[in-house]
């Protein structure tokens, strides 16, 4: 028998299939079962595998006593009802981005992560990259001084789901996917600028969300595309920190800059990552030669490998080698600032954190193959 952590996927579209791959060289984990409701797709992905084990029902995988945690693979309004009851069942989770498609349903996940003691791990990938580990070290180190503003930015000029050609409808559809560009890139670019700056806690926010672009009207019909292709917002945090945040699928415009943090002392520019700061009443701008960290992380630090991607960081800490980066928390603050853009949008003004917390809904779908 393999000495590997026997994991499951649950949804064997695109996202499945990438985690699938993620896993295939891993020494500590192995895809022991599939999920997916389609049985055709089931078989196309284990046959091209070599998984053996497959189901079309997820609570029946869920009682299988050996499949130690499954990774979410599904559409965001469906992340929520699978978490908590593979978790429930007493698996950890490893689940897609965003953490779900409300902030509601987010914050239910966090509760079930809580009560059962299960852990719950979100994929926001943008966490361990050179850029952001670089940038935390410069912050932690007080160049930067006292941070003050950060800028989110995320842009395609042409790259929305489906109607563009990529992926299937449910990607561009409120009922499936909870929404679009925030949903889809802002994400990561949220949450990492929150994770540099310790999750600082909301007050309010402010925003619009626009999808004005022309697009195959026979491919909008199918799809019922009706979410964001930009979302513009501004939050306000404790102790003075804002940011803004401009992201899009679909726009006539230059692509935009990086995402950038502002300090007293200094700023960052994300990528490519550039330290901005004044020296002997000299204005300068470091680049962090990124790849030489990288080696010497790598043959010095025997943890850095720990932290070389979402999935690595995963399997690590199901085999117990390092604590876990707060994902779900950072997650949910990042939920809860998008949702707020939703909600300024739709009402026509600034809202308050407690407000979005108050105001959110659960919009998570029913599954048929869930309950025994």
């Amino acid at each position: 028998m393999s000495d590997k952590i026997p994991l499951a996927i649950i949804g064997c579209g695109i996202i499945g299939e990438s985690h699938i791959r993620g896993y295939v060289d891993n020494p500590l984990v192995e895809v022991a079962a599939i999920c997916d409701i389609d049985e055709a797709r089931l078989d196309f992905i284990g046959d091209k595998y070599g998984i053996t084990r497959r189901f079309t029902h997820i609570g029946r995988l869920l009682l299988e006593k050996d499949i130690a945690a499954v990774d979410v693979c599904l559409h965001n309004n469906l992340h929520a009802p699978v978490s908590i009851a593979a978790m429930e069942a007493g698996k950890d989770v490893y689940c897609e981005k965003p953490m779900a498609g409300t902030y509601a349903d987010a914050l239910a996940m966090e509760e079930a992560r809580q009560c059962t003691g299960r852990r719950l791990h979100i994929q926001l990938g943008l966490l361990y990259n050179d850029e952001t580990k670089a940038a935390r070290r410069l912050i932690e180190a007080g160049r930067l001084g006292r941070l003050y503003h950060m800028r989110s930015y995320g842009y395609r000029r042409r790259g929305r789901p489906y109607v563009d050609g990529y992926a299937t409808k449910e990607f561009v559809n409120m009922t499936t996917a909870g929404g679009g560009a925030l949903f889809d890139m802002g994400v990561y670019h949220i949450s990492q600028l929150l994770y540099l700056t310790g999750v600082p806690k909301l007050e309010r926010v402010t925003g619009q969300t626009y999808a004005e672009i022309a697009m195959d009207e026979e491919r909008r019909k199918i799809s019922g595309f009706n979410v964001e292709e930009l979302g513009c917002g501004f939050a306000f945090y404790e102790n003075g920190l804002t940011m803004d945040i401009l992201e899009s699928w679909a726009i006539h415009a230059r692509p935009f800059p990086s995402s950038i943090l502002c300090g007293s002392l200094g700023g960052i520019t994300l990528s490519p990552l550039t330290l901005h700061t004044r020296e002997q009443d000299m204005e300068s701008d470091l680049a962090v030669d990124l790849k030489a960290m990288n080696y010497l992380d790598h043959t010095v630090y025997a943890d850095a490998a720990f932290y070389d991607n979402s999935q690595q960081h995963w399997a690590h800490v199901l085999a117990g080698n390092c604590p876990q980066i707060e994902t779900a928390r950072i997650a949910l603050e990042t939920q809860k600032v998008q949702e707020g853009i939703f909600m300024a949008a739709q009402l026509g003004r600034e809202v308050s954190a407690e407000e979005i917390a108050a105001r959110s809904v659960s919009r998570a779908l029913e599954i048929p193959n869930l309950a025994l």
